[in-house]
């Protein structure tokens, strides 16, 4: 059991509670503060619209900050309904900027413009450039509070500012340098400071071996960046190598969590609708053009049945089958797909590492389909007391599934080619030509034995 100060939660929170029923503004101050910022979150989204509102009073709204950055999207909106333009303005002058910056704009247009023209101008210029930048790009993800230095400053200098500007920047662990016009020069770790010589100038302490990324890159090349290298933060810079900003590992935790969310919700058709605060019928909204488009391409599907109608009425069992076929080859191709993604995702694919990947997909769907012939011709003539139409449905899966695999890890890259994000590669598409490869395959037997079997 998690206990917060040796209480365990629900008894911390009745504490909390009862100092707000009492009005004590100092010790639910004091309370509240002696938190982590998440306990604080967790205990504030639970309390009622009354408890809240004093803990508005009780909060400046700077401490507020720490909390709002913790509640999720929706708990963030309540929050903004509950306070005015003024003191929400205050907290996010408080709060970093790329923080800000994603909530608002998220927001009404004509509000988000409001709180900005009450936001002090430094602050509210960072937040419109950060706004400014593209979804999804370095730019748009990046933090404006970092210290910047200077090639000429000294350690001991360095050291000083830190104890002054340390606590407003995001990160000190990676301190940047620039040059006299502003360029990026080199990077300096806190290690190296703390262990070079008082005397010396940063020039001499930094390393010029910097990895940027530019202010356009997109958000998931800076994540594989990041932990290709292990570095705990990133600098941003303008296609002159100014540099404008770093993106610290957290950030980039966050985006990993968005845009695994995004592909499962492209791989599922489920995009757009995985929040469970939806309601049903908004959720049914969000789904419903996957729906329909994996109906009307589910025809194809049953036109290919119907193309062989004649081969049906003769030899009826065959049919029995039919949704075996169609399964197993949805489902290994949606598994070959996971896997090029995934590749994809984390950018572990070239041009050698594709080819090689292909086949060893190709190699796997062989022996999936040897297994599973096998099994299957064994088990058919046992069930049905018909060895012919084993032979049919296991040679018929043995050569879908070797099939499959390679549909299911082509599509994608072919996809990857024509800058489509290969998640949108699942549903609609290989699930559909799995199915229409393995039914022609199959009943193309069928009709091609049709002689040899019982009518």
């Amino acid at each position: 059991m998690v206990k917060l100060n040796n209480y365990t939660r629900e008894e911390y929170k009745k504490y909390i509670i009862q100092q707000i029923d009492s009005e004590d503004t100092l010790t639910t101050h004091a309370t509240i503060m002696d938190l982590h910022p998440t306990d604080r979150a967790e205990i504030y989204k639970e309390l009622s619209d009354k408890q809240r509102m004093f803990i508005h009073t009780a909060l400046a709204p700077k401490e507020m900050a720490d909390i709002f950055e913790q509640l999720d999207a929706k708990d963030q909106e309540f929050f903004m309904e509950e306070v005015d333009e003024r003191y929400a303005a205050n907290m996010f002058d408080d709060m970093y900027a790329d923080d800000a910056a994603d909530f608002l704009a998220e927001m009404d247009d004509t509000k988000a413009t409001e709180i900005l023209s009450i936001m002090q101008e430094e602050e509210a210029e960072e937040i419109r450039e950060l706004m400014s930048y593209e979804e999804e790009t370095a730019g748009a993800i990046m933090t404006k509070e970092f210290i910047l230095l200077r090639e000429k400053e000294a350690v001991s200098e360095v050291m000083e500012r830190l104890r002054k500007e340390a606590p407003d920047a995001e990160t000190i662990y990676y301190l940047y340098v620039a040059d006299e016009e502003d360029k990026l020069a080199g990077v300096v770790s806190l290690r190296d400071l703390i262990t070079a010589d008082p005397s010396d100038l940063v020039e001499k302490a930094m390393s010029t071996r910097v990895v940027s990324v530019e202010a356009d890159e997109d958000q998931e090349n800076v994540a594989r960046l990041i932990k290709k290298y292990d570095f705990l933060a990133v600098p941003v810079v303008t296609q002159q190598n100014t540099l404008v900003g770093i993106i610290t590992v957290d950030d980039i935790l966050d985006v990993v969590d968005e845009e695994t969310e995004e592909d499962f919700g492209e791989i599922s058709g489920t995009r757009g609708s995985m929040d469970a605060n939806l309601s049903s019928f908004s959720a049914a909204k969000k789904r419903a053009p996957w729906i329909v488009m994996l109906m009307f391409l589910g025809l194809i599907t049953a036109n290919v049945i119907g193309q062989f109608e004649e081969t049906l009425e003769a030899v009826v069992l065959l049919a029995v089958f039919i949704p075996l076929i169609m399964d197993s080859a949805g489902n290994t191709g949606t598994q070959a797909l996971a896997v090029t993604v995934r590749g994809l995702a984390v950018g572990t694919l070239d041009r050698k590492g594709i080819t090689s990947m292909v086949r060893r997909e190709f190699g796997t769907g062989i022996f999936l389909g040897i297994f599973c012939a096998v099994t299957l011709l064994l088990l058919i003539p046992i069930v049905y007391e018909n060895f012919m139409i084993a032979v049919i449905v296991s040679v018929s899966l043995f050569l879908t599934l070797s099939v499959s695999t390679v549909t299911g890890a082509t599509i994608p890259l072919i996809i990857h080619k024509l800058k489509i994000d290969p998640a949108v590669a699942s549903g609609p598409f290989i699930t559909t030509l799995n199915d229409v490869i393995g039914l022609l395959i199959y009943f193309s037997i069928a009709t091609s034995l049709l002689q040899y079997l019982p009518q």
